[in-house]
């Protein structure tokens, strides 16, 4: 019964796999959180299950204690549906089909956070540039406006030479 002892030791590693603590902390409404602590209450209890009932070898039968009050021939006829018994293993069909697809998914998954955390970036620094060029833009000459933005200059510049007004 090694499979039942498999099932017991893959629940374990799921139950610490998770970061509970780091996803309550993205929770913003209070019906989230509540949902949250009832998913993790669901969770902690089917894990409690699977590693102590399902973990657990079943007792040995003892034959002998039925043969003295039954008989031994009921007994051995029991005795051999039961070894007879054989319960299939699991084959698992699904994980060769998808394991491909999810790990697709996951390089996906961190070129786009890759790709997020410059956009982050870019954002915050263009954030920082517009908050400095609030503070000091009712002191700020054109000049010095036209040196943080050349291109602006560029085109006012060749406007005028143009004698483009903008109508």
């Amino acid at each position: 019964m090694s499979g039942v002892k498999k099932v017991g030791e893959v629940a374990a590693k799921a139950g610490k796999a998770i970061d509970w603590d780091g996803m309550a902390k993205m929770l913003v409404s209070n019906e989230a959180r509540k949902e949250f602590s009832n998913l993790r209450r669901a969770f902690d209890e089917v894990n409690h299950a699977l590693q102590t009932k399902f973990s657990q070898e079943p007792e040995p039968i003892n034959w002998e204690y039925y043969r003295k009050g039954i008989g031994s021939k009921l007994v051995d006829m029991y005795k051999e549906a039961y070894e007879s018994i054989e319960i299939p293993k699991y084959v698992d069909t699904v994980t060769p089909e998808y394991k491909p697809k999810i790990d697709a998914l996951l390089v996906e998954l961190k070129e786009a956070e890759q790709k997020s955390l410059k956009e982050s970036e870019r954002l915050e620094k263009e954030i920082a540039e517009v908050q400095e060029m609030k503070k000091k833009i009712s002191t700020m000459t054109a000049e010095e406006y036209f040196q943080k933005h050349p291109e602006l200059k560029k085109k006012f510049d060749d406007e005028i030479r143009n004698d483009y007004w903008g109508y």
